[in-house]
């Protein structure tokens, strides 16, 4: 068998994907198996493949892969998000490219540009998933706008209508002014700014004097209604009943009184916006206030604008504050420091809006939601978010669901009349008809009724998502729900806890009266070595694709899993996926060795063979017993490590080390059929996480049929431990660095044969002696009753090991060298333990202080006595 000289991932990725593929070995229907099933977090349909999407599908791939080896029927889920705002957003842009403003088409021929842009740049990014392994069925491939999928939005939301929780009307939203639709409050993202604190003054009506208020918002001055003081406060007793003139607008308003405000804020007088201030609209509903929208929906202002009428927010604060100081209003500014609230979908800064929306009431659904997750029948990895979670659903606000865009699921809503509650609720304007009707006893035609423009929250498609790609909301006694859901496993990023984990597992109780999901993996942020969050504007975002060209996916996959345990962030660095691919280029030629011995029926296989092939059966159990720990707690970085540290260390450091041939001999026919056994197992725990490469070694080792793919090969089973085994080697592999750390020290060449004498005060078991004896090319070992006079010693534990220097080492030489270091390390101790002896520094002195320096003064006393003893045994 011709086996490259070396790994060429280009040579094996796309060859092993496709066969996985040609035979259906990500595929999953129904059986007698138990399920292990995952859904994908569905990417943005025109997105591309980015940093954060290779951490967590790798972590999903990771999950699969073992599951379907653990010989669970493993079903991941692929698909993708409609992603309501992003895409609308790219529709518009392309139009404005070539010409066409948005408002100067029909909504059918937007439409008709949104799909034609999404099956141009749709699905990209899971064609991308591919190159990194991803072993989703992808036969199983949902998209949110897909028909039945659609279908089961539509059913959702006439569900939750006529069970009275979902309702329409005016409340204050989040507008976004670039995307020109609200955002819920979770995707509002407050962020600290300098700004400025404007004083100025309004003019008490009939009086000269006035009153002065502070704002961080000037412009919107234009939309005040009244001025607020507490009742309580002292200083405005005088106002109580008087009215103030706005400036610029002119307009008469009166003080009210209200102990919301805060006497310590400010001048405590407060200007009343209810237009365009959460806090001032309920104190405007509480004193019926007037209520004045004075902006336009990309945030320039409107007719009650006055003379500003056209212009954006922001030059405006500029212009009207220049106005205000003219007519001699402006007090002062002061610098001030505050959080504004941005849109997370574009940036925008958000302006908060009166507007007539539709809203899912949100505090009964919540309920046994919140009561899964603290009950941990829903499990989250890291438990620490169980407090965010927590907070967000005791403290859970109606769901505004409606956004005011075009690509969608359009709200199955349908007006017949002009009045806020002149409509119905329906599947298709058909059944509106007759339910308008049923309920006015008026006859319509279809002409009558105009759906709403309105489309749901694109978090109203995913929330279904568990259920619907198995289309359990339509059909919820089918074949696939019933033995799919509850699924196993979601990966998915903290950040959207709120926006969908905790909505998926509301739906689940509302639609299934079960669970979602049994354990929810939160992944960390991918940020720069820097620890910047990776962005397009910073450039320190690579791109994954070109990162697997170069390093091979699994070298990719390996250098994310190498730091990122669950919940925190990852600090990526390039140089983590060279590692991998060094750990890809380990194991091949760790292969390449094997399969190049030459091997011979004749030779009885070597005790230190035998010993070895024991020890590593014993190692593989502690090594299984410990990954199935790893993986039951989701650490999966630790589990890969486990994995590395076996091949790189046990594997190919040592065990190779112990049965490989002298030079330019046979190895026994046994002890390679064993090797290449142990081979099959390590490449079986490395699979989940290089699949590639694993799949590639298992079908050089020895001929499969398809039925014995590697991907769909049994996981070791875990057999009886030896723990006495795997110490009694951790001791022989002191012992042999120790007698390597001698003959680096000491100069003797590896090819040269040295005796070793071995005073056993720890009385430990003789089996590796004969791998002592290989891999420290020692051609005497004994044990003796006391100190081997004119000899090299070291110590493991109590053990002490001597060597007989013979011709190899210039006695007067290594006297002259070990008087030297025995007076440098006479010299540290005595300088430790003068600080010990220091009374102020151990009383104050931190308690990990305090035992590194005890163990600095331990660690120099065993080196004086080690130092001693081979002076001893020289003179």
């Amino acid at each position: 068998m011709n086996i490259p000289s070396k790994y060429n991932p280009a040579n094996v990725e796309d060859k092993w994907y496709n066969y996985w593929m040609e035979n259906n070995y990500f595929y999953s229907t129904p059986d007698e198996r138990e399920p292990y099933t995952i859904v994908i977090p569905p990417p943005n349909v025109t997105g591309v493949l980015h940093m954060g999407h290779m951490l967590n599908n790798t972590l999903q791939d990771v999950l699969i892969r073992r599951a379907r080896m653990k010989g669970y029927n493993a079903c991941w889920v692929p698909g993708t998000d409609h992603a309501s705002i992003a895409t609308e957003a790219k529709v518009v842009a392309k139009l404005k490219d070539e010409g066409i403003n948005k408002l100067d088409i029909s909504r059918e021929e937007f439409l008709e540009h949104a799909w034609d842009w999404t099956h141009k740049h749709g699905g990209i990014i899971l064609e991308q998933l591919k190159k990194l392994g991803a072993s989703c069925d992808w036969k199983r491939t949902k998209f949110t706008m897909d028909e039945d999928m659609s279908e089961s939005v539509t059913k959702v939301f006439i569900d939750l209508y006529n069970k009275g929780l979902i309702y329409r009307g005016y409340r204050m939203v989040n507008w976004d002014p670039e995307a020109k639709t609200t955002v819920s409050d979770e995707e509002v993202i407050h962020i600290e700014k300098n700004g400025k604190l404007y004083y100025f003054r309004y003019q008490i009506e009939s009086e000269d004097d006035f009153v002065t208020i502070a704002t961080t918002r000037p412009e919107t001055i234009l939309g005040d209604t009244a001025v607020c003081i507490n009742p309580n406060d002292e200083r405005f007793k005088h106002l109580k009943g008087k009215k103030v003139i706005v400036p610029i607008a002119n307009r008469i308003v009166p003080i009210i009184e209200d102990e919301y405000v805060d006497m310590e804020f400010g001048t405590g007088c407060l200007k009343i916006t209810p237009a365009h201030d959460i806090n001032d609209k309920e104190i405007g509903e509480r004193h019926e206030l007037k209520v004045i929208d004075i902006f336009n929906d990309d945030a320039t202002l409107n007719s009650y604008g006055l003379h500003y009428q056209g212009k954006d927010r922001f030059v405006v604060r500029k212009e009207i504050i220049e106005e205000l100081e003219s007519l001699d209003h402006l007090v002062k500014i002061e610098e001030y420091k505050n959080k504004i609230g941005t849109s997370e979908r574009t940036g925008a800064i958000i302006e908060p809006k009166v507007s007539i929306q539709w809203f899912l009431k949100m505090k009964d659904l919540a309920e046994p939601a919140l009561k899964a997750v603290m009950e941990d029948e829903v499990k989250l990895v890291p438990k620490k978010f169980k407090n965010t979670y927590r907070h967000w659903m005791e403290n859970v606000r109606d769901w505004n669901v409606s956004r005011q865009l075009w690509w969608g699921h359009r709200i199955p809503a349908f007006f017949y009349g002009d009045g806020q509650n002149d409509f119905v609720v329906a599947s298709t304007k058909e059944e509106a008809v007759v339910l308008a009707k049923n309920k006015t006893g008026k006859k319509f035609k279809i002409e009558d009724i105009n759906q709403e423009e309105d489309v749901l929250d694109t978090w109203f498609s995913s929330w279904l998502w568990p259920i619907s790609v198995f289309d359990g909301i339509r059909k919820p006694e089918n074949n696939d729900i019933e033995y799919y859901y509850p699924t196993r496993d979601l990966v998915t990023a903290p950040e959207i806890l709120f926006f969908w984990v905790a909505r998926m597992i509301i739906a689940g109780y509302e639609y299934r009266k079960e669970k979602p999901f049994s354990k929810v993996y939160l992944t960390g942020i991918v940020r720069d070595k820097l620890g910047r969050k990776m962005s397009k504007s910073l450039g320190n975002s690579p791109d994954p694709i070109g990162l697997m060209n170069k390093y091979g996916a699994d070298g990719v996959r390996v250098g994310m899993l190498l730091t990122s345990p669950a919940g925190n962030d990852l600090p990526f660095d390039e140089d983590l996926c060279e590692q991998g691919r060094n750990f890809s280029n380990k194991i091949w030629n760790a292969f390449r060795l094997v399969k190049g011995w030459e091997v011979s029926k004749e030779i009885e296989q070597p005790r230190s063979a035998a010993q070895a092939i024991k020890w590593f059966d014993a190692k593989l159990v502690k090594v299984l017993e410990d990954l199935e720990r790893s993986y039951e707690n989701y650490r999966i970085s630790e589990a890969l490590m486990i994995t590395y540290k076996f091949i790189w260390d046990d594997f190919s450091s040592w065990y190779l080390e112990m049965i490989k041939p002298a030079y330019q001999s046979p190895i026994d026919a046994k002890t390679y059929e064993q090797t290449l056994n142990n081979f099959e197992k390590i490449v079986k725990i490395l699979h989940p996480f290089m699949p590639f490469i694993s799949e590639e070694i298992w079908q050089l080792i020895r001929e499969r049929t398809t039925e014995e793919a590697l991907i769909i090969s049994p996981w070791p089973k875990i057999e009886n431990a030896n723990n006495d085994l795997v110490k009694e080697f951790e001791f022989a592999a002191e012992i042999i660095s120790g007698i390597r750390t001698i003959r680096k020290e000491k100069n003797i060449p590896n090819k040269d044969s040295i005796e070793l004498f071995v005073l056993n005060k720890e009385n430990i078991q003789i089996d590796f002696d004969v791998i002592i004896q290989k891999l420290g090319n020692i051609s005497k070992l004994a044990y003796i009753d006391k100190k081997k006079e004119g000899a090299l010693s070291f110590r493991v534990r109590s053990n002490e090991y001597f060597i007989p220097m013979g011709d190899n080492i210039n006695i007067e030489a290594e006297i002259e060298k070990l008087e030297s270091e025995l007076m440098y390390a006479e010299g540290f101790l005595k300088s430790v333990q003068k600080k010990l002896s220091n009374e102020r520094f151990v009383s104050n002195a931190p308690e990990q202080v305090i035992a590194a320096e005890r163990k600095k003064e331990a660690d120099a006393l065993a080196k004086i006595l080690t130092i001693n003893d081979s002076l001893k045994g020289l003179k």
